[in-house]
């Protein structure tokens, strides 16, 4: 298993997809932490946090559009015979492959928002950002980052397609969530995206951050069971 997880692992990182994620990564860092900083006085512990807070989401698309380009590229089904292994496993390693370049471009995009972010707050009036925040933020932005990355390569295994994939997750992102914040703003807390922005770090949310964790790993072994059981089931070409 070790072999086919550097396997995949050589194929993400040598491609140009992980670094246009990277730098949208820290664009979107560094665009929330001014944004945030310099529009209004930060007064509250919650309101710095929430300066500094990542955006694991992202890398949802990030696994999303690199499994679903195995398909188009028509690379899937060369991958399960080099492999000489089951097609689950192949994809497992995938998952296992991208968890990793999540957590590192994860933890990226932290240092970046605490690098910039942290000196900026200095200025701001209130009490400072204490261990325990800045902690929370980065564990939970780096570890949210690697789920969400699983999340999309199981996801992109489901649709195949990096069209529909891709602007799927957007309508989700975009248009279903804040429809269901509108609905009910605790039931938006537990859907995918919202557990992800509480686990890196928003104080705003009413979940805990444990409770984040647990609701993002249970969406994300919930799509990748979905995605192991469709593989069984069709054509890889």
């Amino acid at each position: 298993m070790t072999a086919l997880i550097t396997g995949e692992l050589i194929k993400t990182v040598t491609t140009r997809t992980l670094f246009g994620y990277a730098v949208i990564g820290v664009a979107l860092a560094v665009g929330n932490v001014l944004i945030l900083t310099l529009s209004e006085d930060l007064v509250t512990v919650a309101d710095k946090q929430e300066a500094i807070a990542g955006l694991p989401v992202m890398l949802l698309l990030f696994g999303l559009v690199g499994t679903a380009g195995e398909y188009r590229h028509q690379t899937a089904a060369p991958a399960v015979l080099a492999a000489g292994r089951g097609r689950a496993q192949v994809l497992l390693a995938r998952a296992g492959a991208y968890a990793l370049v999540g957590l590192a471009v994860g933890a990226l995009t932290a240092a970046v928002s605490l690098a910039l972010g942290l000196p900026l707050l200095g200025n701001e009036p209130g009490p400072g950002v204490g261990s325990g925040e800045i902690t929370s933020v980065v564990t939970g932005s780096s570890v949210g980052a690697a789920l969400c990355a699983i999340m999309g390569v199981a996801a992109g295994a489901l649709v195949r397609n990096q069209v529909v994939g891709v602007v799927g997750a957007l309508i989700l992102m975009f248009v279903v969530t804040p429809l269901l914040n509108i609905v009910n703003e605790t039931a938006l807390e537990y859907s995918p995206f919202g557990a992800a922005v509480a686990l890196a770090g928003d104080p705003g949310a009413s979940v805990s951050w444990g409770g984040a964790a647990l609701l993002v790993a249970a969406w994300t072994a919930g799509v990748l069971v979905a995605a192991i059981l469709a593989e069984q089931r069709r054509d890889l070409a």
